[in-house]
């Protein structure tokens, strides 16, 4: 124990003398801008508002509340696993190395932020000391921080996979159970892969194999088959020799036709006087699909691809209920197309459903019919007047159906009669007497023509004062068939 006068005089305190010319060991690690001390909020504190002056051998200098202790302010945050420790197993002897602070039975100085402070070296000095390049604070056994790109040797394909004990694997070392992770050999892969070719291809595996699947079998570079009488290109590149090559790299596989390694997908349909088509025709060894069978070829066969059927995908008409079929029937629209009309239209003008009677393959809707065979001709605003306007059946809107047959020449067929049936003799409507087809203006009405001549004064009059309104269930209506035509009738 030092000499008590040192910091008492007579039995009082001597503040001016400092406590760190006592307490080096505190000294020496403020000094090098570490530990609590060295926190701003404390170092502008005096010594003695956190520690109070010697009460004796066995009184407690050091009292605070361990729990409720911000560790950040040490200039080490708690984080992860270190968050649940109990402070004694850090804060003890066994980990401080400064011979003066390893005397004090309790002290919470002498350490730092190194791992290996408190942690054992498990890779006995042939890795990196800090431990945090691979590890996290969570859970020792994980190293979600290494990256093995980082590495001498890069893990690629089927690699990636492997755990990783396969390559880096135990030992005993200074009598101690050691993972090796350094002076593994990979220059070649013979170091780890046995060599089921006994050298007969040498010892550069990847000049025929790769490290996504080593199944997967790549043209080595010493030899090219475009030598032989099959050269590979497009997706042959990518098969596995023993697709074609059963036994052994010697066999000599039939080639002349795609059938010789391929199924007839189309089961036969492409056979011509016993001759079987071959698959080049319509396809290419970069892919089964799209076809190569062009607009051009398709116009070579019975069915010729006009307006939108160029823009139709073959799936469209070739593949039914699943199945692919190319010999069909063209010869009708309906072998395609539901016949929406079924029984409403005339065989006089439908005969054998041909469709192509009225309709085109540009467009649907582009119909070219001739409507004056039907010997009711479209004049005036009839000609501008869309077919669905007349041939609709108006009390099914909703079924998009359409009548033909049903429609009659009657203007009354499409046209509501506001005259209540007066121009109408013997079930015929006689509107085009009076109304022509460019506007329903009665320009064609002569009044020289009825019972009643216009002339003189009655020139000037206008017709409702002559024609009275009438009203019925339907509402209100001009009457022109006047019977009595005297005077009288009119004026008193």
């Amino acid at each position: 124990m030092s000499n008590c006068t040192q910091c008492h005089v007579l039995g009082k305190q001597v503040d001016q003398i400092k406590c760190l010319n006592c307490h080096e060991e505190l000294r020496d690690i403020i000094s090098l801008n570490r530990g609590y001390h060295s926190n701003k909020e404390v170092t502008s504190k005096k010594c003695w508002s956190c520690h109070g002056d010697h009460y004796g051998r066995n009184f407690e200098i050091v009292r605070f509340n361990e729990k409720k202790f911000d560790h950040l302010k040490s200039g080490y945050e708690l984080i992860g696993s270190h968050k649940n420790l109990d402070c004694n197993k850090c804060h003890n002897s066994n980990f401080i190395e400064n011979k003066r602070l390893e005397l004090k039975s309790k002290t919470f100085l002498g350490l730092d932020k190194r791992c290996l402070t408190c942690h054992e070296d498990e890779h006995q000095g042939t890795l990196n000391s800090n431990c945090e390049t691979c590890h996290n604070l969570e859970k020792f056994s994980q190293v979600e921080k290494f990256n093995h790109n980082d590495a001498k040797y890069i893990l690629t394909g089927k690699h990636k996979e492997v755990d990783c004990n396969k390559c880096h694997t135990f030992e005993q070392r200074n009598n101690k159970r050691f993972q090796i992770f350094t002076g593994i050999k990979y220059q070649t892969c013979n170091s780890c892969h046995s060599d089921v070719h006994k050298g007969n291809f040498g010892t550069d595996c990847k000049s025929c194999h790769n490290t996504e699947s080593f199944l997967k079998v790549s043209m080595s570079k010493n030899f090219n088959h475009s030598r032989t009488k099959f050269p590979l290109i497009g997706k042959h590149r990518t098969v596995s020799c023993k697709s074609c090559h059963k036994n052994s790299l010697s066999d000599k596989p039939k080639y002349k036709m795609c059938l010789d390694c391929h199924i007839d997908f189309h089961k036969g349909e492409f056979v011509n006087n016993n001759a079987t088509s071959d698959c080049k025709d319509c396809h290419s060894e970069y892919g089964f699909s799209p076809s190569h069978f062009t607009l051009e070829k398709h116009n070579n066969t019975k069915f010729l691809l006009t307006g939108a059927h160029n823009a139709v995908a073959c799936i469209d008409c070739h593949k039914v209920d699943d199945n692919w079929k190319f010999r069909i029937s063209g010869e009708t629209c309906i072998t395609c197309h539901e016949n929406v009309h079924a029984n409403s239209i005339s065989k006089k003008y439908f005969n054998e459903n041909k469709c192509e009677t009225c309709h085109v393959t540009t467009t649907w809707q582009e119909v070219k019919f001739e409507h004056t065979q039907t010997g009711f001709e479209l004049i005036g605003k009839h000609k501008k007047t869309n077919c669905s306007s007349c041939h609709f059946d108006n009390e099914k809107l909703t079924s998009n159906e359409k009548q033909f047959v049903a429609v009659n020449s009657n203007c009354s067929s499409c046209h509501t009669d506001i005259h209540r049936g007066q121009f109408v003799e013997d079930g015929k409507e006689l509107c085009i007497e009076c109304h022509n087809f460019d506007n329903w203006e009665p320009t064609l009405f002569n009044h020289e023509n009825t019972k009643f001549k216009i002339e003189g004064a009655h020139k000037q009059v206008q017709c409702f004062e002559c024609h009275k309104p009438k009203d019925d269930e339907e509402g209100n209506y001009f009457y022109y068939k006047n019977e009595d035509v005297r005077c009288i009738s009119c004026h008193s």
